[in-house]
């Protein structure tokens, strides 16, 4: 991937697709399809809610929750008001369940959040919490059949355990094959000429602590079982 298609300002590298409704790395696309596929005979209609994102859609959404627009959680996933965070906390909360725009996994194609379609009770919102995923949770099933089969296709989830940085997402998966050179090849630079130029609310913030939220936020993550396989 170029520049632009790094941090999410092009979309050249991206293929869109009708069934399951998504946007994705054309590298992507048959190992997703071939998954689905799979999945679908043991019971399980594995769909996207969110797959490519682009840079605009990602400020965008960071705007709005840096000014209370859009709501913030905690760690446990608790409710938090914007006003009562410093300028500082607000960083954190926003990146706890939120990446920067311009260092978003989606901005490549190579990462999908997931759900099961069969599984969900009539009436039920998806909120796409950890306790839904969870041993107990609707989409149980669907994180065991991940763990078992999604290593064969190529993916893994990067935000499996907490590393200090983004909370645990475990519908979030991603394409090793593309996804491992990406984010090898996002420098610290880049991000922050990215972000110089962009019009991002708490922008002083970001950028005085942009070494630690690149460390913290983008490169910690959980890497894949065989990581040398895909580079």
């Amino acid at each position: 991937m170029n520049e632009l298609e790094l941090t999410g300002r092009a979309r050249t590298h991206i293929i869109d697709l009708e069934s399951p409704a998504c946007s994705l790395h054309y590298e992507v696309v048959a190992s997703l399809l071939a998954m689905r596929d799979a999945a679908l005979l043991d019971g399980i209609d594995l769909q996207v809610r969110s797959s490519f994102r682009d840079f605009q859609t990602q400020l965008g959404i960071w705007n709005a929750k840096w000014r209370g627009e859009r709501p913030l959680y905690d760690r446990e996933g608790r409710l938090i008001r914007r006003e009562s965070l410093s300028d500082s906390e607000a960083v954190d909360a926003i990146l706890c369940w939120s990446s920067l725009p311009g260092g978003s996994r989606h901005h490549w194609g190579s990462d999908v959040d997931v759900i099961d379609a069969a599984a969900i009770p009539p009436g039920y919102k998806v909120e796409l919490l950890p306790a839904e995923y969870s041993e107990n949770g609707i989409f149980a099933k669907l994180s065991r059949w991940l763990d078992e089969h999604m290593e064969t296709f190529g993916f893994f989830r990067p935000y499996r355990e907490y590393r200090g940085g983004v909370c645990p997402e475990p519908w979030h998966i991603s394409y090793a094959p593309v996804s491992l050179p990406a984010l090898e090849s996002l420098s610290l630079s880049t991000l922050r000429h990215v972000l110089e130029e962009a019009d991002i609310a708490g922008k002083q913030h970001v950028l005085a602590r942009l070494p630690e939220i690149y460390t913290r936020y983008l490169l910690s993550i959980d890497q894949p079982p065989n990581p040398s396989l895909f580079i």
